[in-house]
């Protein structure tokens, strides 16, 4: 997924790409956050955590751990992995947020960079490849599933009460490596949240599930 690699390498070092770049014939007016950006982002962030909620309710131990084949996650690491997602992400975001607003900052990158550009998962590439020679994308499956819900939920609900309250503009908040603002972000959170909840409904269509 195009906007996952995307996000992945803006965490991992600073990949600036020429897209978001202005020049001499674009308009250089600063973003502004308005409301309809926040509700756009409380929402999202809302419903995404109530879906994984849904999906991940009542699992037994066999559900949580139930593998497609060897080589690939269970519903357990899938939870497991969005949640270390989850502080990668906020530890970007506040970081963006201890610097002062750069009106001036030239890397004003439009927001659909950041959504999911193959919502069919149609596309084969390998987001893990962006973390090496390291592995801290690699979930371990060692925690109880239903801790790895509370872990990514209580991260989010972070979020949330942060964003119904926040009244400066995030807009300005930038990671200068990335070029992604804090408003960016957030909609790279939800977005990944997205992609792997399809994963997980995935695992959980599969023949040979465990039903109950």
């Amino acid at each position: 997924m195009k906007s996952f690699l995307v996000a992945l390498t803006f965490v991992l070092g600073c990949f600036i790409s020429g897209q978001g770049q202005i020049t001499a014939d674009q308009p250089s007016a600063a973003p502004q956050w308005t409301e309809a950006d926040r509700k756009y982002l409380l929402d999202n962030l809302v419903r995404s955590k109530q879906e994984i909620m849904e999906e991940t309710k009542n699992l037994t131990r066999e559900q949580w751990t139930f593998k497609e084949s060897p080589d690939r996650w269970s519903i357990n690491q899938i939870v497991e992995h969005i949640a270390l997602w989850e502080i990668l992400f906020t530890h970007e975001i506040s970081k963006a947020l201890a610097r002062e607003p750069d009106p001036s900052f030239a890397h004003f990158g439009p927001d659909s960079v950041f959504l999911d550009q193959d919502p069919k998962g149609l596309k084969k590439n390998n987001a893990l490849e962006y973390t090496k020679p390291f592995s801290f994308a690699i979930p371990l499956g060692n925690n109880e599933g239903k801790n790895n819900v509370t872990w990514l939920t209580t991260m989010r609900d972070e979020s949330i009460e942060y964003l119904k309250k926040e009244n400066k503009n995030i807009r300005l908040q930038y990671d200068y490596c990335s070029g992604a603002n804090v408003h960016q972000y957030y909609i790279m959170i939800f977005s990944h949240t997205d992609r792997h909840l399809r994963q997980v409904r995935k695992v959980k269509a599969h023949p040979n599930y465990p039903k109950w």
